[in-house]
């Protein structure tokens, strides 16, 4: 697409087409790059998107990546330029923004805001968010490149701040709510929103119940080529670790242990 764009002859508006083609499309190899650990990467496709995006004059599709990075910033240690570019991502789309995408945005600054420490900030983000999105039943169509977003995933969004802030009796319910008529056939997905409701449950000292959700997660994730779901595994059996000797958690702690002695001799 992209030596199409540059080596082809169009049109100005077929041009503009192509370039926002090319940022759409650089907006899912972003994800998949980032989801499978490869930040830099990632990273440098996304960049690309936003260059094609701001070219083709689509300000919420320059957005949707600078926020999409912003996210994989604040994840990876880079919390600082996460909340900036998160920021940055929601000033440029504007006011006038379609009511889907500013709340898409805003979750997005939210969870910025909480990765860096800030929880007051975060939590108004989120007020801000609830807005945006009651506002998206009146106002025009959304760009077809957010048809994912839906209530459910914005509530998701809104507990795993709530979790993050160490606010269970906030995230357990949203959560629990989510996944009571959530699709199944979505494992990775399925596999990540159960390890918040893990680490929720856990803050909510309900060990038992956390132990439960967490041999899901691990049950789910077996098979799935995520790095992101790997890492969430072990940070769901890094904070069961506090209920060590709660026989269902130790039971969970180690068959994981086990999992993981067994795959050290497969690959020694």
């Amino acid at each position: 697409m992209v030596k199409l764009y540059r080596e082809g002859s169009h049109t100005e508006e077929v041009g503009r087409a192509l370039l926002s083609q090319i940022g759409e499309l650089a907006q899912i190899a972003g994800w998949i790059a980032s989801d499978a650990g490869r930040h830099e990467e990632a990273e440098r496709i996304y960049k690309l998107g936003m260059s094609a995006a701001w070219q083709a004059e689509d300000r919420t599709l320059v957005g949707n990546l600078a926020g999409s990075l912003a996210y994989q910033y604040s994840n990876t240690g880079r919390e600082t330029e996460g909340l900036t570019l998160a920021r940055a991502a929601l000033d440029q789309t504007g006011e006038d923004a379609p009511a889907k995408a500013r709340a898409l945005y805003l979750d997005r600054v939210a969870w910025a805001h909480t990765k860096a420490g800030e929880p007051q900030p975060a939590m108004r983000s989120l007020g801000e968010a609830s807005e945006a999105w009651e506002a998206n039943s009146v106002e025009r169509e959304s760009p077809q490149y957010l048809y994912w977003v839906e209530a459910g995933e914005l509530q998701v969004m809104e507990s795993r701040v709530y979790t993050e802030l160490k606010r269970p009796l906030r995230a357990v319910p949203l959560l629990r709510e989510v996944l009571a008529r959530y699709d199944a056939t979505h494992t990775r997905e399925l596999a990540l929103y159960l390890s918040w409701l893990a680490i929720a449950l856990a803050d909510a000292d309900e060990p038992e119940e956390a132990a439960a959700t967490a041999q899901r997660v691990i049950a789910l994730s077996a098979d799935i080529a995520s790095e992101r779901t790997a890492e969430r595994v072990k940070v769901v059996l890094h904070r069961l670790e506090d209920f060590s000797d709660v026989p269902e958690v130790r039971e969970v702690l180690d068959d994981a242990a086990q999992e993981t002695q067994k795959g050290q001799r497969c690959t020694a």
